[in-house]
């Protein structure tokens, strides 16, 4: 009889049966270990929760009151015999690749990573171990990224611009990774950061945790419209186009993704600018990271799953596609060309706490 692999793919998440725990479940169950705080990954209604500290007050104010436990990276916790020990994956503040062994079998479960050091998160860290599990979010040729610091040139040049022709500038990030990302690398010089309610809750959380982030200027109804004009405004993707984002007319309309480096995908966004900035491994990178494992066999979760198993099998590794709940803060446009479209499973925003990172309820003003 074949021997039972420590890690299985269930229809409720990755799931250890000789630890009897479950990584980044999408339903409820009694132990979660969580690679990082996004909607996709961090689900309401676990009885358990084990994750890094750094996201310990995201997690908090995305899903409530829970059961958490919190570690270091390199911290090994036990759970009914296997050893389950957290490493940076490069993603967000917190993100964490989840190793797991028993009786000298590792597993790693990637969760979602980058390979780039964006100077706010903690650094990705490759581990060895004899089964990968990896996202391929942007698991195709098209995408390769330039380095940040030429991305951060553009996004500055582009606000002094918009500056001197008495324009303002609106930003759109995700909430949590992409938008701390960005503040750390604007030229402050330039002016005040403003923050929707959503990105600002999130930077409060992060501070609230030890993160040191550069100041922001939550945006209120009692906010003075021409002072903010004069500032950056940083928003989520989930105000483009709502009477919220039109109060600062006129202004220029910048989106960070990397789904810009996709021909149309600015138009489709409506945006005046598309930088091409994202928090998972470019195609180079996903290989560079992958191979770094040396790693017998690699699970593909969620993105090009079927282009990039292929092209693994190719040059020699044993690769395999699964199906899983994983995928969607990255904002994936939803009307790209045909054969462009990540393999995103179409139900993937059943946690209905809070839909991708994004709160829609906390609109913020200004007047």
């Amino acid at each position: 009889m074949a021997k039972k692999p420590l890690l299985e793919f269930t229809d409720r998440g990755i799931y250890c049966a000789r630890g009897k725990f479950y990584i980044d479940p999408w339903k409820p169950v009694d132990d979660a270990v969580i690679t990082h705080a996004h909607a996709d990954h961090a689900y309401w209604g676990h009885k358990n929760y084990l994750a890094h500290h750094l996201s310990k007050e995201i997690l908090l104010y995305r899903l409530g009151e829970i059961n958490l436990q919190t570690v270091e990276y390199g911290e090994t916790v036990m759970k009914n015999g296997v050893a389950i020990s957290l490493y940076p994956a490069g993603h967000v503040i917190g993100s964490a690749q989840i190793r797991v062994e028993y009786q000298g079998e590792v597993w790693v479960v990637s969760g979602d990573y980058k390979v780039e050091d964006d100077g706010i998160s903690t650094p990705f860290e490759p581990v060895k171990c004899h089964h990968f599990i990896s996202e391929c979010t942007f698991g195709m040729p098209v995408y390769t990224w330039k380095p940040q610091v030429q991305i951060f040139e553009d996004v500055n040049n582009w606000w002094r611009t918009n500056l001197h022709n008495g324009v303002a500038t609106v930003l759109v990030g995700y909430s949590l990774g992409k938008s701390q990302r960005i503040l750390q690398n604007l030229d402050l010089f330039n002016g005040k950061v403003y923050t929707h309610g959503v990105i600002e809750n999130t930077n409060e959380a992060l501070r609230r945790n030890g993160v040191l982030l550069n100041p922001t200027e939550r945006i209120t109804a009692n906010s003075v419209k021409e002072e903010v004009r004069k500032g950056i405004i940083l928003a989520p993707p989930s105000s483009v186009s709502t009477p919220w984002m039109r109060k600062f007319q006129p202004y220029s309309f910048g989106y960070c993704s990397g789904w810009m480096a996709i021909r149309g995908a600015k138009r489709r966004r409506a945006a005046d600018r598309g930088f091409v900035l994202s928090d998972h491994a470019d195609w180079n990178g996903l290989i560079s990271a992958i191979d770094a494992t040396d790693c017998e066999s690699v699970y593909l979760t969620h993105g090009y799953t079927a282009t990039f198993s292929r092209y693994l099998n190719e040059i020699g590794f044993d690769a395999h596609e699964v199906h899983t709940l994983y995928g969607g803060e990255e904002e994936n446009p939803s009307n790209l060309p045909e054969g462009e479209t990540p393999n995103v499973p179409e139900n993937n925003n059943a946690n209905q706490v809070l839909s991708f990172g994004e709160d829609l309820s906390e609109a913020g003003g200004v007047s």
